[in-house]
């Protein structure tokens, strides 16, 4: 993403004249999430301004992290965050999405998994977090970018834990959820493909679809609500 990223936080990159992370505040908002940590580090000042500014009925706790933790060390360190509840989102704010959180919460609570994974179908299989899924949606294998994929079915980075996740994370940083966590818990967790959109903002190439795809739904959208009128 450079040189966008010298001067933007990934999470703040523009997408339709919107930064990342406030169309991610939006969607958390329509699906009545109320309280969000997000992990700083890059650029950490501006993406506090931001949300420093950002209207919106979300509370929110900055964790700034001088090293990175890793996507994995982020939730151990922070554990107390979600103490007492009975589940819980992880989101990757990299990625761009009009997938329906619902589905994954109500699939989530009919399994009662320790994790629950939202997944798409991924062109790139090389690039992503691979799954492979039994009849009844539980993931028996999980291989982060695979030189040899045997499917298609690729992590979205949108996650629902429960409590008990919390103590598969081991001690040690930096430490990632795709190399260090998520393979220990084949079988124990599920996986679901959502309904709607989504693209990983990651790359150049990923990002200029983003921005073509994402005009294309605001256009959508525009049209069936002057359908509504």
């Amino acid at each position: 993403m450079r040189p966008l990223t010298f001067h933007t936080p990934k999470c703040l990159i523009p997408i339709g004249g919107m930064p990342l992370l406030g169309i991610w505040y939006r969607l958390l908002e329509r699906h009545g999430i109320t309280d969000v940590l997000v992990n700083t580090h890059h650029l950490a000042e501006r993406v506090q301004e931001f949300i420093f500014d950002l209207k919106t009925p979300i509370k929110t706790r900055l964790a700034h992290e001088p090293q990175l933790l890793g996507s994995a060390g982020t939730i151990r360190k922070n554990r107390d965050f979600v103490l007492g509840e009975k589940e819980f989102w992880i989101f990757y704010a990299d990625g761009l999405t009009t997938m329906d959180l619902g589905e994954l919460l109500r699939f989530h609570r009919e399994k009662n998994p320790i994790l629950s994974m939202g997944l798409f179908h991924t062109d790139v299989p090389k690039e992503s977090g691979i799954v492979t899924l039994d009849d009844d949606g539980r993931i028996i294998d999980f291989i982060e970018k695979p030189q040899n994929p045997p499917g298609d079915l690729s992590n979205t980075g949108i996650l629902l834990a429960s409590p008990q996740f919390l103590d598969e994370i081991p001690d040690q940083f930096p430490c990632d959820l795709s190399y260090h966590v998520l393979p220990k818990l084949i079988k124990r967790m599920y996986g679901k493909v959502l309904n709607g959109f989504f693209v990983d903002t990651g790359t150049t190439a990923n990002y200029q679809i983003a921005q073509k795809e994402w005009e294309k739904i605001k256009r959508e959208e525009t049209a069936e609500d002057a359908c509504k009128v």
